[in-house]
């Protein structure tokens, strides 16, 4: 005689119940990682232009290089700001360039409110 029909039934809904909360995390997992990896993908993007443009700039002068990194800034779509403190200077001793600039993005997301503050900076030797 095979016994315990009802309680396989019981144990049926528990699980299912359990398999959808774990879904439903990982999709919020998901979710959170899609928003705040998009603010990440733009500061990495800027500074990989920023690096470009001093490797460069042996061979540019500093109002081009300016204009390359603002037309960056507003491709990928980050804020004036970006664009506003961007800085570009040149020592002679030692020879080098170096920029920088500073923003701030704020995500907002359904119990997480965050502001992220970047500082893009690199150093070349010219």
């Amino acid at each position: 005689m095979v016994t315990g029909g009802g309680d396989r039934a019981a144990r049926r809904g528990a699980s299912s119940l359990g398999c959808l909360i774990s879904i439903l995390v990982f999709v919020a997992i998901i979710y959170y990682a899609i928003h705040i990896g998009e603010v990440y993908f733009r500061y990495y993007n800027l500074l990989d232009e920023i690096q470009q443009q001093a490797h460069l700039a042996a061979a540019l002068d500093d109002g081009t290089i300016q204009r390359r990194i603002v037309l960056k800034v507003q491709e990928i779509g980050l804020p004036d700001e970006a664009a506003a403190n961007l800085r570009v200077r040149r020592t002679a001793m030692p020879r080098e360039i170096t920029i920088e600039t500073s923003y701030s993005e704020t995500v907002h997301l359904p119990l997480f409110n965050h502001t992220f503050n970047f500082h893009p900076r690199t150093n070349e030797p010219l």
